[in-house]
């Protein structure tokens, strides 16, 4: 949980939905956060934990305007490949594929990648913390929100904040994932064991998003 006292805002964040864009939109609210010169450098995360949901953590901040980002869990699930496999070369950096210490490969085309993903979430922390469920961050109740918003409403979203805080804010778009993989040129296994990962997340959303599995 992300409290801005200051402004009355509580924040859940669900990696790989748009959360880093979000917690640039906290910073400028916050004013306790002093900002880099480069905004590539902002020490976001380090301000800003992302943190698994605990009901007690947020009973302090009743009072608070209560609000997370969700996005369609099988756009969340490849954009873990694109951005930390890819771009941010995770594996090439973690110390148990490097060392030999789990027989896994650093380099991974997505099929195998998702076809042996529970195997490199054990191994990689990031990879593990980027591809949990979204209820583990959010809780089971979306009830318990004021907003649930999509990653497609990031205006909404500074909007909404603008207007119960005073202060203008402006949006912006980090750690973009770039090209994901498509679906359809995955394999037939690879596309089964992904909507298996995903069951329990497209049926904990599905007031939101449809599976495309189903």
């Amino acid at each position: 949980m992300i409290y801005l006292e200051t402004v009355g805002i509580a924040y859940a964040a669900v990696p790989k939905a748009v959360c880093t864009s979000v917690k640039l939109i906290l910073s400028q609210l916050d004013p306790e956060f002093v900002a880099p010169t480069n905004p590539q450098r902002l020490r976001l995360h380090k301000r800003y934990r992302t943190s698994r949901f605990r009901l007690s953590r947020w009973q302090p901040y009743e009072d608070a305007f209560r609000f997370t980002m969700i996005r369609d869990p099988l756009r969340r699930l490849l954009a873990v490949y694109t951005n930390r496999v890819l771009q941010a070369q995770d594996l090439k950096r973690s110390p148990n594929l490097k060392h030999g210490r789990v027989d896994l490969p650093m380099a991974p085309d997505p099929d195998y990648f998702f076809q042996n993903l529970q195997p490199y979430m054990r191994a990689v922390s990031s990879i593990k913390h980027h591809a949990l469920p979204t209820a583990l961050f959010t809780g089971r109740d979306l009830g318990f929100f004021d907003r649930v918003y999509m990653t497609d409403e990031m205006e909404i979203l500074a909007s909404d904040l603008s207007r119960c805080t005073g202060v203008a804010v402006e949006t912006s778009h980090a750690n973009a994932s770039g090209v994901r993989p498509d679906l359809d040129d995955l394999q037939p296994d690879t596309r089964f064991a992904i909507a298996q990962f995903l069951e329990e997340d497209y049926a904990f959303l599905n007031r939101y998003f449809e599976n495309p599995f189903h």
